[in-house]
This record gives C-alpha cells, structure tokens and sequence, in this order.
C-alpha cells in the first residue's frame, strides 16, 4: 500500500490510476493524515433492462436472497370490520357532500 500527498497525486494522477488499475491501494494524505483511499473498483456496472433482471442479477452474486415463497403465491386477506356491504362507500360519500357544502 502506498501513500501520496494530494499535491503529487495532482501531479502524477495518471501513473497512480494505472496502479490502481493493476490492483493497488493508494492512500492520499494531507497534511500527513490520511484523508481517502483509492482502490480499484469491484466490478463494472452496468444499467439493467429492468428490476427483475437487476435483482436476477444481484441474486446469482449473492448480494440478495431470492424469497422463500414465490411472489405469484401471495395473497392478502383481509376480514373486514363485520359492518354491512357498502359501508365504506356512504361513508364516503357523507364526507364528501360536508366538503362540497360552503
């Protein structure tokens, strides 16, 4: 691992991008503390064609796990409040004519 100052980094910034190229640490000091660290990156990225693809992607490097249960199987239920058909819909429509009266 090497050390430069910000002022020879400025100077030399394409000899020590080709070290970082080849797989070297580089930390940059300022005023003999260390202030970042350049190191190569870990992979190329690239925009996905969509989200699933992105998260087949991410899945296959291990970065995510797929779920358990398939998402088609899925369901949501819900068993009311126990109050009659068209509750919600006079409800509704009361709050709606008390906003429209002036």
């Amino acid at each position: 691992m090497k050390a430069v100052g910000v002022k020879a980094l400025k100077a030399r910034l394409s000899e020590y991008l080709r070290m970082v190229k080849s797989g070297e640490v580089i930390l940059v000091t300022e005023r003999d503390e260390v202030v970042a660290e350049l190191r190569p990156a870990r992979r190329q990225l690239r925009p996905a064609d969509d989200v699933e693809e992105a998260l087949e992607a991410m899945a296959d490097r291990g970065e995510v796990t797929r779920a358990a249960v398939p998402k088609a199987g899925w369901t949501f239920r819900c068993r009311g409040l126990g109050l009659p058909p068209g509750t919600a819909l006079k409800l509704l429509d009361a709050v709606r004519a008390d906003r429209d009266e002036p």
